[in-house]
C-alpha cells in the first residue's frame, strides 16, 4: 500500500511540474499600447480620441477625395489586413481604416459595450472627428455587419456598400477558429487572458484562410501580438457572448447600391449567406472567389480588389 501512495505521490508531483511547466511555457500578460506601436503604429499610422477611446487609425490617399473609403475589419483583426487593397487605392482614393474597439491597438471600449449599435455608432463618430460627411463602407465578417448597420442607420451618409463575407444571418460555421471556441467557454477564457500559446493563433488563422500556406509567421505574429494588447482578450470575450445575428429582415429594407463579394472556401460563415444577402439587397452584385475562405481580402488582395475597383468606378 506504501508503494501505490508513493507511486500516486510521483505522478502527482511530475503532473503538477508538467503542469507548472506548460503555464510557463505559454504564458502571456497583457503588453501596453507603446509595447506594441513600436512594431504596429509606425507612420502613417495615428491615435485620435473618439468617444474616450484612443483609436488607432490610417487615413491615407488625396484628401480631395469626395468619397473617402472607409475600411472595417472583423473579430480579432486589425486595420493591418487592409493593408493590401490601401497600397493600390491610396493612389487614387482617400483611404480609411481604423481598429475597432476591442481589437488592434485601439483596444477595450470605456462602456464596455460591443453591441452592433454602439459599433454604428462609433464609425459616425470617427468619420465626424475625421470631417467626413458621406463615405463608401466596406467590410469584412464583423466588420461587414457593422457596415450594413450603418447604411440602414445613415442611408444619407453611405454612397456604396461592400460587404466581405459578412456576418448578418443566423449561421452555423463548418468550422470555427479555435480562439473564438475558447473565448465562448467562460472558464477557459478566463485562463486565456493570462496564457495563450502561439498555436492558438496560429490554428485560428489557418482556419479562416482558403489556403493555409499563405498564412506567413510575421501573420500570425501580428495576430498574436496585437491579442495581448492590454484588455483586448476580456473585450474579446464579452464581443463573443453578443448575438451573432439581429433583425435579418432589416437587409432587404437596404437601398444602397451593393457589392458582396465570398470565398467559396469560407468555413466559418457559409456561401449560402452571401448568396442570401445577393437575394435580399435589391440590385446588389455578388463575385465568389473559388479558392479563397473566410478574409479573401488578406488572402489575395490583388484579385479582390480588382472586382471592388470595377464597383467603386460604375455610377
Amino acid at each position: 500500500m506504501q508503494l501505490i501512495f508513493r507511486i500516486l505521490g510521483v505522478l502527482l508531483v511530475a503532473s503538477l511540474v508538467f503542469l507548472a511547466a506548460g503555464v510557463l511555457a505559454t504564458w502571456a500578460p497583457d503588453r501596453s499600447v507603446q509595447q506594441l506601436a513600436l512594431r504596429w503604429a509606425a507612420p502613417p499610422s495615428e491615435f485620435v480620441v473618439v468617444q474616450g477611446m484612443e483609436v488607432h487609425l490610417r487615413d491615407e490617399g488625396p484628401r480631395w477625395d469626395p468619397l473617402p473609403i472607409i475600411l472595417l475589419h472583423g473579430t480579432s483583426a486589425s486595420l493591418h489586413t487592409w493593408s493590401g487593397w490601401t497600397e493600390r487605392l491610396m493612389r487614387q482614393r482617400r483611404v480609411i481604416r481604423f481598429d475597432l474597439p476591442a481589437f488592434g491597438l485601439t483596444g477595450p471600449n470605456p462602456s464596455d459595450d460591443y453591441s452592433i449599435a454602439a459599433y454604428v455608432k462609433f464609425v459616425g463618430a470617427v468619420a465626424d472627428h475625421l470631417g467626413v460627411k458621406r463615405f463608401i463602407l466596406v467590410g469584412n465578417s464583423l466588420g461587414g455587419q457593422i457596415a450594413w448597420n450603418t447604411a440602414l442607420a445613415m442611408p444619407q451618409r453611405v454612397a456604396k456598400l461592400v460587404l466581405i463575407d459578412s456576418a448578418g444571418y443566423a449561421f452555423e460555421p463548418e468550422s470555427a477558429p479555435l480562439g473564438f471556441r475558447i473565448a465562448r467557454v467562460p472558464g477557459l477564457r478566463k485562463v486565456m487572458e493570462y496564457v495563450l500559446p502561439r498555436g492558438v493563433v496560429d490554428s485560428s488563422v489557418r482556419n479562416v484562410y482558403g489556403d493555409s500556406t499563405q498564412v506567413t509567421t510575421e501573420l500570425v505574429d501580428r495576430y498574436y501580438e496585437l491579442t495581448l494588447r492590454t484588455g483586448n482578450r476580456h473585450a474579446l470575450a464579452l464581443r463573443m457572448d453578443q448575438p451573432i445575428s439581429g433583425d435579418e429582415s432589416l437587409i432587404k429594407t437596404l437601398q444602397v447600391p451593393t457589392l458582396i463579394l465570398w470565398g467559396a472556401k469560407d468555413r466559418l460563415i457559409p456561401l449560402s449567406n452571401g448568396r442570401r444577402f445577393n437575394s435580399d439587397i435589391s440590385g446588389s452584385r455578388l463575385t465568389v472567389f473559388e479558392d479563397l475562405g473566410h478574409v479573401p481580402h488578406e488572402e489575395n488582395a490583388e484579385l479582390t480588389l480588382s472586382a471592388c475597383m470595377a464597383f467603386l468606378q460604375s455610377s
